[in-house]
Parts: structure tokens; sequence; C-alpha cells
């Protein structure tokens, strides 16, 4: 099989010869042998784990992403981020660490965004809303939207 991993800015790895990749998502871990049948998934940040022809095992840790089998003949992976070690315990130690805090630093920040959106759109409301502010609404609004006051 032909393995993929691709982030935005460049291919962090395209090798062939791969009889194995193992991956984990939302379900969990699972493994995909050459044959496999089209298949896609979400990835969680995890490390992505293949072996060669020759029996040697590769990791690469990625953070989050999609994971398409296409023919039984390929596996691609479109990822944020991608760090290939052949040091398992340094890539789950370290790098997972620092892909984990990411993704959490960004739940935080998405947070913000919306408690800051929904401020927002509360304060708009209160200007539009009749009687909720000195001049609008008044006879002064509504002619300039062609209604009449009684």
């Amino acid at each position: 099989m032909r393995l993929t991993v691709a982030t935005p800015l460049a291919i962090a790895l395209e090798t062939e010869g791969v009889m194995h990749v193992r991956g984990e998502d939302a379900t969990g871990a699972f493994g995909i042998l050459p044959g496999h049948a089209d298949f896609v998934t979400v990835l969680a940040t995890c490390v992505v784990s293949w072996r060669d022809q020759r029996g040697n095992d590769h990791h690469i840790a990625v953070r989050g992403g999609v994971l398409k089998v296409q023919q039984g003949r390929s596996v691609a992976i479109d990822t944020r981020e991608a760090v290939l070690g052949d040091d398992l315990q340094q890539l789950e130690s370290d790098v997972l660490v620092v892909f984990r805090s990411r993704v959490a630093e960004e739940q935080v920040a998405r947070a913000d965004e919306r408690r800051l959106y929904l401020a927002a759109v509360e304060q708009i409301i209160r200007y539009l809303r009749p009687n909720g502010r000195p001049g609008v609404g008044g006879p002064v609004g509504d002619e300039i939207h062609g209604a009449s006051n009684p």
C-alpha cells in the first residue's frame, strides 16, 4: 500500500510498500491491511503506526485529521500537524502532549469567541429594540421605513 500524510504546508510522509497501518478515531484503535475496503474516518490526535515490507515499524504523530483508504491500495491522511519519528515513546510523551494542549487552547479560544459574538448580538438587539434606547423605533425611524404613526 501507499501511505501519504499531508499537512496544509507540506507532504509530511509519502511511502510505498506499507503492509499495515494503525490509527485511532473516536471509537478506538483500528488497523488497515492491503485490500481494505474504501473507508473514511476522522482521526483523533494520535500516533499513526505502519509496518513496511521488511517488518520495520514506523510512527508519525498527527493532530487529528481525516484518514481515507482508497481501493485497498492507498491510505491518505490529511492533518493539521504531523511529526515523524521512529521513537514511539518520545512521540507519545512529548508530541502528543503538545498537540493535545493546542487542541485544548483552541477549544477555550472558540468558547471565548462564542461569548463575544453572543454579547455583540445582545447589544445589537438591545439597540434595535423599540423603546430600548432613546430615538430608536420612534417617528423618525418609522418615517424612514415608510410607516406612519397613528
